[in-house]
């Protein structure tokens, strides 16, 4: 099996996720992947895409909030597939905007998902990545919207191109510990916990882009972020303008740039155009 092609990706079994999985059944040449943190709704949306569409998906179990779940499913890539070709990280929460609960613990919650386990999740699986992988993550225009209403000093921070991925982490940290004692505003924090975690989600794209190219840069490893557009799903609500299966048609698009591609890699793309971050 080491040499059969195989695509994972996380979230997937509903909403843009689900529509990511459906498109590479049908596009990519290998064994497609849907990780869930539910093993019976992940399940049932593998058997509801082979029952009503005749589209074969495998499910392994996933939740990016927990490391051991993560551990296993690189053990279960590497022993299996020696590896992954296609990484799409694509889980993610967003609190609703009328949702009561107390900032600072959207914050905690948010950045915790959204930031802190995708950043885990491509810990583990980025020395996985075969070469001329693909490695798309989710992330959201409202990180350019969030990026804008941030302070002059953290938009040249996160902007720049020697950020590290510490100082990435620190800064996210502080977002958080700002919102506990009040005071993110004055910090110059915008007031989205969703925008700030996807601020995280481009920024550490584009880091982890910088990371491959200095430590395998001859292997044609491709890593973007994306935003998916404003889609219908249960996040969402059912005013957005995109149906699942348009959401998935830009991370899918970079899913599957073909081998010989030497970009986009570490951008931001939006509508399969590359925006300016």
């Amino acid at each position: 099996m080491a040499n059969s092609k195989v695509a994972v990706v996380t979230g997937g079994n509903k909403g843009i996720g689900l529509a990511i999985v459906r498109a590479l059944c049908k596009q990519f040449s290998g064994d497609v992947y849907l990780t869930a943190r539910d093993p019976q709704l992940g399940e049932a949306s593998v058997k509801k895409l082979q029952e009503e569409e005749g589209l074969t998906a495998l499910f392994h179990q996933l939740d990016i909030n927990d490391t051991h779940s993560i551990v296993a499913l690189n053990d279960f890539f590497k022993g299996k597939y020696g590896g992954i070709d296609v990484l799409i990280n694509n889980a993610g929460i967003a609190f609703k905007g009328a949702d009561p609960t107390p900032f600072h613990t959207q914050a905690e919650v948010t950045l915790k998902t959204n930031f802190f386990a995708t950043r885990n999740v491509c810990t583990e699986l980025l020395p996985l990545i075969k070469p001329h992988g693909r490695v798309v993550n989710v992330s959201s225009m409202v990180s350019l919207s969030a990026l804008a209403n941030c302070s002059k000093e953290l938009q040249e921070k996160f902007r720049s191109d020697s950020i590290t991925e510490d100082e990435l982490v620190k800064l996210m940290g502080k977002f958080v510990e700002d919102t506990k004692k009040g005071i993110h505003s004055q910090e110059g924090w915008p007031n989205t916990a969703y925008g700030v975690s996807k601020i995280g989600v481009t920024v550490l794209s584009r880091i982890h882009a910088r990371k491959l190219n200095e430590e395998r840069g001859a292997d044609g490893i491709l890593l973007n972020a994306c935003c998916p557009g404003w889609v219908r799903t249960d996040m969402a609500g059912p005013k957005a303008t995109k149906s699942p299966d348009e959401g998935a048609e830009t991370p899918v698009y970079l899913a599957l740039l073909p081998p010989n591609s030497d970009g986009p890699h570490g951008q931001f793309v939006s509508e399969k155009k590359v925006g300016k971050w």
